[in-house]
């Protein structure tokens, strides 16, 4: 494999503004995205954005940048477009999409979401934790992977679900949405139209079930903290803290 790490990263979060940018501990938060991403050493990390600004502050990183139309409807077509750009020729088949508000992903669990991608038929691979917090076994925020085990720590998916599943004694498993693409199959889902089952639970990756594209997870050990909110950036800041002591 020769995999293209691609951080897709945008100004115009309602409930945070400027979030790619916001402070912690002296550094903007997309910056923090792109050391993780660089610590997983799986190959070359770009960040795709629309912002002059977000572009600066990762270059004066020492990271790479590059623009993209500002009228993307998600995050995976960003990252196709920056791809296309980037990578005309096709060198890098399997494609990381690390989002840009996760600063506490640790460089190992982006390496995990490799692991389905050493078998051709996988479409996509991704990252699932297992959930232990009663209160999140309902959640509606909190989606939920229903999947076979294929092997320790490995499981086919069959659907994602913002509701209580499966029914029944066992595990329940939270989706972390980091995808590891094959190049193909990125440029297969954001070809197509949203689906219907992705249209009523809000989730993308079930237009690629949908279209019959494998998706398969990975079971790692901690759930990353996405920034959405000013309360979520205060709990990162309180995290990485904690680390640095």
């Amino acid at each position: 494999m020769n995999p293209l790490v691609v951080i897709p990263a945008r100004m115009q979060a309602t409930r945070l503004p400027d979030k790619p940018l916001a402070d912690i501990l002296g550094m903007p938060m997309i910056v923090h995205v792109l050391q993780r991403a660089r610590e997983a050493d799986i190959g070359a990390v770009v960040v795709a954005t629309d912002s002059d600004a977000i572009r600066a502050v990762v270059e004066s990183a020492g990271g790479r940048a590059v623009m993209t139309r500002s009228d993307h409807p998600s995050g995976s077509d960003r990252v196709q477009e920056a791809v296309a750009a980037l990578d005309p020729d096709g060198r890098h088949d399997v494609i990381v999409n690390v989002q840009g508000d996760l600063p506490t992903i640790a460089p190992e669990a982006i390496r995990a979401a490799l692991r389905p991608m050493a078998e051709p038929e996988v479409a996509i691979g991704t990252l699932v934790v297992e959930i232990v917090r009663e209160e999140e076994r309902t959640a509606s925020s909190v989606v939920k992977m229903v999947g076979t085990p294929i092997g320790e720590g490995r499981f086919r998916c069959l659907y994602f679900t913002r509701t209580t599943a499966p029914w029944g004694e066992g595990p329940l498993y939270h989706h972390i949405g980091l995808y590891a693409w094959r190049r193909a199959a990125l440029a297969r889902f954001v070809g197509m139209r949203p689906s219907t089952l992705e249209v009523r639970e809000k989730l993308e990756q079930l237009r690629a079930l949908e279209a019959g594209m494998r998706i398969d997870a990975v079971a790692v050990d901690d759930v990353p903290l996405g920034v959405d909110t000013p309360a979520d950036l205060e709990h990162a800041r309180a995290l990485m803290a904690a680390r640095e002591r």
